[in-house]
């Protein structure tokens, strides 16, 4: 067993088991965009047709561990390698899900995905790094994509604590350099 858990990929298929958002963090095991597409089929084609949308449920695929759960018409992924422990994987998918579904403000659909497709991809960035699990607290996941996606041209009544003190800290490096 390795001493530092790995995720292979984050899948997140709609309903027919196209793309909304993926991320492999290995492209030893999926050289080839044929490679993955193969893989996303294989994996939707074996899991499609099971209940896992109350609980994240497990399988194992060629040698992969699968975490997977479903919400409306989007079916998520997360999987690693057959020595990987699945806590650990169901606990990144559990906290990817989560804070998706704080981003989304519940409405956790395909056109709702679609329509905020960066924020989904900036939350995998958070969630995962180069296949290392580093943050799996959905409401920790969710502030840090909200902080990358600050208006500060909103009023700071409208900001959280965090948007506010990043748009003062804008406000004074600017004046500052006039």
């Amino acid at each position: 067993m390795q001493a530092c858990p790995q995720v292979k990929n984050i899948l997140v298929l709609d309903s027919e088991g196209k793309r909304v958002a993926v991320k492999y963090y290995s492209d030893e095991d999926w050289p080839t965009s044929g490679a993955k597409e193969a893989f996303e089929k294989t994996v939707f084609t074996k899991t499609h047709k099971t209940n896992a949308r109350t609980e994240a449920e497990v399988t194992m695929i060629d040698s992969y561990v699968i975490v997977y759960k479903f919400v409306e018409d989007l079916h998520f992924f997360v999987t690693g390698g057959e020595d990987q422990n699945e806590v650990i994987l169901a606990s990144v998918l559990q906290g990817f899900f989560d804070a998706v579904g704080i981003l989304l403000r519940g409405n956790v659909e395909k056109s709702e995905a679609l329509e905020n497709l960066d924020l989904i991809l900036l939350c995998l960035d958070e969630t995962i790094d180069g296949g290392v699990p580093l943050q799996t607290d959905a409401a920790v996941l969710a502030n840090k994509v909200a902080s990358h996606n600050i208006d500060s041209g909103a009023p700071l009544s409208e900001q959280t604590l965090a948007q506010a003190l990043v748009t003062a800290r804008e406000h004074l490096t600017r004046s500052l350099l006039k």
